[in-house]
């Protein structure tokens, strides 16, 4: 499988409402992510925890789309643009648009980078 077709399958998670599922299948161990605000969180468990604090957050979920995905095979390098459109149990409806950069090694993420944008 290539790397573009995993990264639309872990896109494909996301609007399924079964993320999680694709961040065990898909993330390397060692993996760092790097948020809007440039803090680095480290490792697959401490990335796990933010992932589901974040869901637990959310009170309704309205949809989400893939605006434009794009692979480099050769480097094993994504990039996706997107949008997600939530309610959160705090603070209201919001429409996330972001677009996200995925490194690969053998088969797994293991460094991910989000740049966005929110609006309420």
């Amino acid at each position: 499988m290539s790397v573009k077709e995993k990264i639309e399958d872990v896109y494909q998670h996301v609007q399924n409402g079964t993320a999680l599922d694709a961040f065990e299948q898909y993330y390397a161990d060692n993996v760092t992510m790097i948020l809007e605000d440039g803090t680095e969180v480290e490792g697959k468990d401490a990335n796990r925890d933010r992932e589901n604090e974040f869901f637990d957050s959310v009170e309704e979920f309205h949809g989400a789309g893939v605006v434009n995905i794009t692979a480099n095979e050769e480097e094993e390098a994504t990039a996706v643009e997107s949008w997600m459109d939530v309610t959160f149990k705090e603070g209201g409806r919001m429409k996330i648009e972001q677009v996200a950069t995925q490194d690969w090694e053998n088969g797994k993420i293991v460094r991910e980078r989000f740049y966005g944008t929110q609006q309420n």
